[in-house]
């Protein structure tokens, strides 16, 4: 093999290894914009009001004529002093627990047709 085969077996591996590089920067680039998407789709919301009740489970504040009873638990970030009395603004995000799905109308009259 000559000088120029070597040269061109050089520029082969280095363009490979350009290849890889761009590649795994491409994933990584796609990897931070989805994850990007994936946690800005979680909506959050407020409750303001003075705290009613408070254990290391729940926060219960008073918003107009209602109870609201928010859930917590270690990780829950507080700033200052949270006691009862204390006017409070909860930010918090709506999570689903069960979901339970109906049968459909049309599926029921056939069901009874049966």
């Amino acid at each position: 093999m000559g000088d120029k085969g070597l040269q061109k077996q050089q520029r082969l591996y280095l363009m490979d290894v350009m290849k890889l590089k761009t590649f795994f920067s491409i994933v990584a680039a796609g990897s931070l914009a989805l994850g990007g998407i994936a946690s800005a789709g979680t909506k959050t919301y407020q409750v303001t009001g003075p705290v009613l009740e408070m254990n290391d489970s729940m926060i219960a504040v008073q918003k107009g004529k209602e109870r609201w009873e928010i859930a917590r638990d270690s990780s829950t970030k507080v700033n200052g002093d949270l006691k009862v009395g204390a006017k409070v603004t909860i930010t918090y995000t709506m999570s689903a627990t069960e979901v339970e799905v109906k049968a459909e109308k049309a599926e029921k009259s056939a069901a009874k047709k049966s």
